[in-house]
């Protein structure tokens, strides 16, 4: 964080100052939430979560270097103290952003959001120092906390922003304004808490309601109902995609042999050629929202291309991509799964599979329930048992109770009478079938929900050997 001092930050907070000697102590350190992340110089917050309260690790934090504590009662070491917590980080925030004098680019959408979030921290870094949301803490905690993590060194400052209802957006833009905001797609995540695709597109399309004059929206000239936000925006509008209408856009797509997107670049400034370490034809669009981002901010197209062909996955569990010494490749995209996420990784494990087909390998998919999907539930786990047996997957596994049900249903009534697909009762079973089964050049994709935690399920694959259990949840 820039420096400010323990009497600024409870001016711009609100907040009273309890036990503490010298308020003109500084702050030099990263704000965090996690005592196990304190370091000198830091400031903790301290909430109140469901089974820890922060404040209660307000004295060790203090011996582990914290200057203060910014908590919602005293504590008996140096504190900022406020009626809300989550409230006086956010006021935080927004001071530290309007004094950077950083580009702000916001992202937000139904799918792809963290994966496109690392391609454009990984392509911008090459510009400047960048710092961008780590992981997938995209809410009105995470969101703050990163912000908080600039310095004065920062440039370009990168958040991703999630919502689960109308207004979450809009509040994280009031809280760190972006000049460029962009919007992915608009799909069926969590469409069982906001009601339909209408309502996801109306709490997306606040972010670039909130843009200035000056800024620009980047938007998926493929998706009609991201497209239709250009009218809801003062800002500039920038199209990506396939269309030939889009500004940043690609031609000649196709996979390698392994399954990583190779094509043609096209931006304003010039073109170039591409080919990502990345796995899956869906990073295509990902890689193009990354490019006009970029062009945006005054990248060559080779300089774009060349950050994109070298750009990696920066967070866990996103289609890594590990072989097995016994050359049995294990696809771990466990952090989480909607419909169109699912759809675009098994048609990924699809394309993988081809190479290891023409050697006698396999392709299995491991799946588990899709959450949030409200009354579209069946629906959307029966569709993606049936596209399973369509790409010619050789065997699903689907993975827990009802849900998973849905998912083997749709693959048998899709055709697969069996043999291509077997429901089995909790992740134990799925490692025991698969360690039983698995034989050289198989590739297993292994996909689900977070609160699934299937990731348990690829962590065992690549723990080596026949023994060992899936560690307990």
């Amino acid at each position: 964080m820039i420096a400010l001092s323990l009497a600024e930050i409870a001016e711009v907070v609100g907040g009273q100052t309890h036990d503490i000697p010298d308020p003109s102590v500084q702050v030099t350190g990263p704000v965090v939430r996690d005592s196990r992340e304190v370091e000198p110089g830091t400031l903790f917050a301290a909430f109140v979560g469901e089974r820890v309260d922060g404040h209660d690790f307000a004295e060790k934090v203090v011996e582990a270097g914290a200057v203060a504590v910014l908590a919602s009662r005293p504590v008996g070491v140096p504190a900022i103290v406020v009626a809300d917590v989550q409230t006086a980080l956010g006021a935080l925030a927004r001071h530290v952003v309007r004094r950077l004098g950083a580009t702000l680019v916001a992202l937000t959408g139904s799918a792809g959001k963290t994966s496109t979030k690392d391609l454009i921290a990984q392509v911008l870094r090459r510009k400047a120092p960048t710092v961008f949301t780590p992981g997938s803490l995209n809410n009105e905690i995470g969101l703050p906390l990163t912000a908080l993590s600039a310095t004065e060194e920062t440039r370009f400052l990168v958040l991703e922003m999630g919502a689960r209802g109308i207004g979450h957006i809009r509040y994280l833009a009031d809280l760190t304004p972006p000049r460029i905001g962009l919007v992915l797609n608009v799909g069926t995540a969590h469409i069982g808490e906001f009601g339909g695709r209408e309502q996801i597109a109306q709490a997306k399309g606040e972010l670039v309601e909130s843009l200035p004059q000056d800024g620009a929206a980047i938007l998926n000239a493929d998706d009609p109902l991201v497209r239709a936000m250009a009218s809801r925006t003062k800002a500039k509008v920038i199209l990506f995609g396939e269309s030939g209408e889009a500004d940043v856009r690609a031609e000649n797509v196709r996979l390698t042999d392994s399954g990583q997107p190779s094509f043609r670049l096209h931006t304003p400034s010039g073109c170039s050629d591409v080919t990502m370490r990345l796995y899956g034809e869906h990073h295509v669009s990902n890689a193009l929202a990354a490019a006009a981002v970029a062009h945006e901010l005054g990248m060559s197209a080779e300089e774009i291309a060349t950050a994109l062909s070298e750009a990696g996955s920066l967070s866990r569990w996103r289609m890594e991509v590990t072989e097995r010494p016994d050359g049995v490749t294990v696809v771990n995209d466990a952090y989480n799964a909607n419909p169109e996420s699912m759809r675009a990784a098994l048609r990924a494990l699809a394309a993988m599979g081809e190479a290891s087909r023409a050697k006698g390998g396999r392709t299995w998919a491991v799946l588990g329930k899709m959450a949030e999907l409200g009354d579209e539930a069946l629906a959307e786990h029966d569709a993606v048992g049936r596209l399973a047996v369509r790409l010619n997957v050789s065997k699903l596994v689907a993975v827990g109770g009802r849900e998973a049900s849905w998912l083997q249903l749709g693959a048998y009534n899709e055709g697969s009478w069996g043999e291509e697909s077997v429901h089995v009762s909790d992740a134990q079973a799925a490692v025991d079938l698969l360690r039983s089964e698995l034989r050289p050049g198989d590739v297993v994709l292994v996909k689900a929900s977070r609160s699934v935690g299937l990731e348990s399920v690829a962590e065992a694959l690549l723990a080596g050997g026949t023994e060992g259990e899936v560690a307990a949840r």
